[in-house]
């Protein structure tokens, strides 16, 4: 009986093998490749910072600014031109450019709802049209204040507005506009849309994004299916009685 013997030797790795894995990368802080990955890229500009900031309007820095700003807004008259945005993202973000034919107006409304005016709170007819407070206004601050400075500058268009400040009286409003008659607004394909006639008074027929949301235009899905095109057209086409004419 024959056993069957190799006779070749296992192989086994060489010293310089472990050498190569135990051995430390030159240069003191690593390869470039390690370098890469320590360093962390910041990808927030300016505007974001700003962002930032009065995403948190309780902190010491911001209720200051606005303490001070807000007694600057009372000295001046309710509708007033302002020479560029208090908030200068959010103005980017709904619209503004920094360019001829943009214009920014501050608006101040008075906060609260809509008391009745009746003298002395009497009305005289049926109890049923009796209350004189706790009644509100259909329409929200913000669309009011477009709506003042829409008047005030009847030749500008109202494009969109923010909220920048408050006290215990007034609501504070800065409302982008633009005139569609200047060159640089009629020759931008992005923003030469707002020139066409059927946007005329916007602000006062509820076209602004403000206006579209105390129209409840603003929500999608079955359950805003009745507001559009508008509440009173559902239902003026639910009330109306239609017959097929015989022929």
């Amino acid at each position: 009986m024959t056993i069957l013997t190799s006779t070749k030797k296992p192989r086994t790795r060489r010293a310089s093998f472990w050498k190569k894995k135990t051995q430390r990368p030159r240069g003191v802080g690593g390869t470039q490749k390690n370098k890469k990955k320590k360093k962390k890229k910041n990808d927030m500009g300016a505007y974001k910072y700003v962002e930032e900031l009065w995403k948190k309007k309780q902190s010491d820095v911001l209720r200051f600014l606005q303490r001070i700003r807000v007694w600057e807004y009372r000295q001046l008259p309710s509708i007033c031109r302002v020479t560029r945005p208090t908030r200068p993202d959010k103005a980017r973000r709904l619209g503004y450019k920094a360019k001829q034919g943009f214009v920014i107006y501050r608006a101040r409304v008075r906060r609260g709802g809509r008391k009745r005016p009746v003298r002395k709170g009497i009305v005289n007819g049926k109890p049923v049209h009796c209350g004189i407070t706790k009644l509100k206004f259909a329409r929200n601050l913000k669309s009011v204040a477009e709506e003042r400075a829409a008047r005030r500058c009847g030749a500008l268009r109202v494009l969109n507005s923010y909220w920048l400040n408050q006290d215990s009286v007034y609501k504070y409003y800065e409302v982008i506009m633009v005139d569609p008659m200047h060159k640089a607004i009629r020759s931008d394909p992005r923003i030469n849309w707002i020139c066409n006639p059927t946007h005329k008074g916007r602000a006062m027929r509820g076209l602004t994004s403000a206006g579209r949301k105390h129209r409840g235009l603003h929500g999608k899905g079955h359950n805003y299916t009745k507001n559009r095109s508008s509440k009173h057209a559902q239902w003026k086409n639910n009330n109306r009685l239609s017959l097929r004419r015989y022929r």
